[in-house]
C-alpha cells in the first residue's frame, strides 16, 4: 500500500533574505533560501507505524554541560512539553563534540544519520527533524542532504526551519531578543556576536541588523566572528554615536567556545579586549539565544509547521 511523506524544503538564501528585508522597506534574517517548496511524492514504505511518533532535535552541539542544559536542553523539553504525543530525541551535527563528550564523560549522542536510522528500525511511522540551527546555512544544508535518504523510510517525514528564515521569523526574533536590550542609555550599544559563515546565509546577520536599526533599536548591532559584519566594520558606528559602554551577548543557541573565548576571553583579540583597548567600558553576557524563552517559542512554531 502506497503512503504519502512529505518533506518541508527551505528557502533558498538569496531569494528569502532580499525578500525578508525588501518587505520591512516597503512597510516604512536568514530568509536564505528559496520559497518553501512542499513535495508530496508516492513511496512504498516497508516498515513504521504512524501512530509511532518522534521528534528529531537537531543542534551543532556543545561540550559545555551548563549552557547546554539552559539552552538545547530546555529548548528540548520546551518542545516535549508543546507535544506530548511525540518522543523527542536528541542529535548533534558536530562530529568533534560527540566525539569528546563520549571520551571526556561517557556521554553517547547521536549524529543525525544514526539517531533517524534507529528511528526507522524501531518502527517509528512519523518523524519531524526540527534543528536548533540559527540560519539556512552550510550546517543545514548537510541535515537537508542526509536527511534525502529516509525520505521513503517513514510514512510522515519533514524537516523544519531555522530561526532566520522567513521576515515573519526576523520580527519574531527581534522581538524576542528586545528584553535584553531595551533600556539602553543614549552613550550605551549592545552588540550580539554570530557565528558567521562563507555561506551566502551569511547576508542573515546584515539583514538582521538593518532590521534592528529599521525598528528603531539604533544602539544594537549583529556581528560575526568568521563573516560580515566583523568588530571593525561596528566600531566606527560607536565611535559616530559616541558610546562610552558596550554590552555584548552572543547571537549563537549556546554560550560555548566563541563566547567564553572570542567574545568575553582574556586574550588580546578577543572581542572585550579589542573594545577595552578601544577605551570602552565593556559588559558580557555569557547567554545562549536557548535561554531565550521566546526564541524557544520560535522553533516549537517551526515544528508545529510541520505538522500542518
Amino acid at each position: 500500500m502506497k503512503k504519502i511523506f512529505a518533506v518541508l524544503l527551505v528557502m533558498v538564501l538569496g531569494a528569502g533574505v532580499f525578500t525578508g528585508c525588501a518587505k520591512k522597506v516597503e512597510a516604512e534574517e536568514k530568509t536564505p533560501e528559496e520559497p518553501v517548496a512542499t513535495e508530496t511524492l508516492p513511496v512504498e514504505v516497508s516498515k513504521g507505524h504512524i501512530d509511532k511518533k518522534a521528534i528529531l532535535v537537531v543542534s551543532f552541539g556543545t561540550s559545555y554541560e551548563d549552557t547546554r542544559k539552559l539552552t538545547i536542553e530546555a529548548t528540548e523539553n520546551r518542545i516535549a512539553e508543546e507535544f506530548p504525543e511525540y518522543e523527542i530525541r536528541r542529535a548533534f551535527t558536530s562530529n568533534i563534540i560527540i566525539k569528546k563528550l563520549k571520551e571526556r564523560d561517557g556521554l553517547l549522542i547521536d549524529d543525525p544519520t544514526q539517531a533517524l536510522e534507529k528511528l526507522h528500525d524501531e518502527g517509528f511511522g512519523t518523524v519531524l527533524v526540527q534543528p536548533l540551527h540559527i540560519i539556512n546555512g552550510s550546517e543545514y544544508d548537510d541535515i537537508i542532504a542526509e536527511s534525502r535518504s529516509f525520505e521513503d523510510k517513514f510514512e510522515k517525514f519533514a524537516v523544519g526551519r531555522p530561526i532566520l528564515t522567513t521576515h515573519e521569523d526576523y520580527e519574531a526574533a527581534i522581538r524576542a531578543l528586545t528584553p535584553e536590550f531595551e533600556g539602553l542609555e543614549e552613550d550605551e550599544a549592545f552588540i550580539f556576536m554570530g557565528h558567521g559563515t562563507h555561506h551566502d546565509a551569511n547576508a542573515a546577520y546584515a539583514c538582521l541588523d538593518y532590521m534592528l536599526k529599521a525598528d528603531g533599536h539604533e544602539n544594537v548591532f549583529v556581528g560575526t566572528v568568521e563573516g560580515f559584519p566583523i568588530l571593525e566594520n561596528i566600531i566606527p558606528q560607536l565611535e559616530k554615536r559616541n558610546i562610552k559602554k558596550v554590552k555584548l551577548m552572543p547571537f549563537m543557541l549556546v554560550a560555548g567556545d566563541h563566547a567564553n573565548n572570542d567574545m568575553a576571553g582574556d586574550e588580546e583579540d578577543s572581542w572585550k579586549m579589542i573594545l577595552k583597548g578601544e577605551g570602552y567600558e565593556v559588559e558580557t553576557i555569557l547567554k545562549g539565544l536557548g535561554e531565550n524563552e521566546g526564541i524557544r517559542d520560535i522553533y516549537v512554531e517551526h515544528a508545529k509547521a510541520l505538522m500542518e
